[in-house]
């Protein structure tokens, strides 16, 4: 950190919409934009110098996805101003966790990256490591978005070109035998040796045909299944973890749990193979670190993911993530979803996220 106290902290809050490049099928419904809001912080006197937090509740499913939103994070901007805080990264984190309600979890991410960066001199350094020297990159995962058979197909083909080998495809909105037969596409031209296929199903199948379709999967030797039911469902979800032939990776299941003990109950009771991380839906950084820390101590393994962000919160997270040195292919990608995303030295090249120091912030 560069200063050892934030002197007179000033909070603001800026929206703005991100227009994404084609429309975004989920589970949930089609997305052609998503609205965000930037948090800044700066020190009484040097407006020049700021640290930028993205905050960006994703429609339908974040808690903090209110229609006050806009109103609670500028009082909150206001009412938080002329703080002095150490500028130390744990205190940090500490202090977001006090003076922010866990029902905002959004805010919270935005919140410690702006305070971060801010403490590390305002340049979009959010935790410095190998990754953002230029050095290392993060592996992560080719997303395939929902839509007809066609154009999943296409996407398909274009992200084993690009060189991705780990490819995630959202299932539960086609025909699922249709589904099926895109898996096989992509099995009969490639082994899981030479491609790992991860699924999505955002909740998608019923308690009582999960298992069937499970079954199904599995022929096409498949690395994880998320969510296969909706979250809350937890007696049948524990039985899925059982006995699923598909390893389970949590994901919705984990929205709205704070404190470690309720967290340990969870993943306890229900025992996945993975769980899912995204800092912007779980309360941020110190949220997530200690989801992290207590999946390992019970020998559940993790990756960590972006929930459609723009490039300042993808930044903060793919940072955040790079701490870990993680070993199994992240879900770090979306920040090329977007036609108006401002410029970052973030790039994506042969299926692996990469800080190019050689670029500058559009900011």
């Amino acid at each position: 950190m560069e200063s050892e106290i934030l002197q007179g902290v000033q909070f603001t809050s800026e929206p703005f919409d991100l227009d994404f490049k084609f429309e975004a099928g989920t589970s949930r419904g089609v997305l052609t934009q998503k609205r965000a809001y930037w948090v800044k912080a700066s020190q009484q006197g040097d407006r020049d110098t700021f640290g930028i937090g993205e905050a960006a509740p994703l429609p339908k499913l974040s808690i903090d996805d209110i229609p006050d939103f806009k109103s609670i994070l500028a009082d909150l901007c206001h009412t938080l101003s002329d703080v002095r805080i150490p500028a130390d990264e744990a205190k940090i984190l500490d202090w977001v966790a006090q003076h922010i309600p866990q029902e905002l979890p959004s805010v919270r991410f935005a919140f410690e990256t702006a305070l971060l960066d801010l403490a590390n001199g305002g340049k979009r350094i959010v935790f410095d490591s190998p990754f953002v020297q230029d050095h290392e990159s993060i592996a992560i995962n080719g997303l395939i978005w929902m839509g007809n058979k066609e154009d999943m197909l296409a996407q398909i083909e274009q992200k084993l070109q690009d060189g991705f080998t780990c490819i995630k495809i959202k299932i539960g909105a086609l025909d699922f035998e249709q589904e099926c037969s895109l898996l096989e596409f992509i099995r009969a031209r490639f082994s899981n040796k030479q491609i790992e296929l991860r699924v999505d199903a955002n909740g998608a199948f019923t308690p009582e045909e999960a298992m069937h379709k499970l079954e199904r999967l599995s022929a096409y030797v498949l690395h994880s299944i998320e969510q296969p039911i909706r979250q809350g469902q937890l007696d049948n979800m524990e039985q899925i973890c059982i006995a699923s032939p598909v390893p389970v990776a949590l994901d919705e299941e984990l929205l709205g749990v704070f404190g470690i003990e309720n967290k340990r109950k969870l993943l306890e009771k229900l025992k996945p193979s993975y769980i899912i991380i995204k800092p912007s839906l779980l309360g941020g950084i110190k949220e997530s670190a200690e989801w992290i820390e207590l999946a390992s101590s019970l020998g559940i393994e993790w990756w960590i993911t972006s929930a459609l962000e723009g490039n300042v919160g993808l930044n903060s997270i793919a940072q955040f993530t790079a701490t870990f040195q993680p070993r199994l292919p992240q879900g770090l990608g979306t920040g090329q979803l977007f036609h108006n995303n401002v410029e970052s030295p973030l790039t994506v090249a042969r299926g692996e996220l990469f800080y190019d120091r050689k670029k500058s912030w559009g900011i």
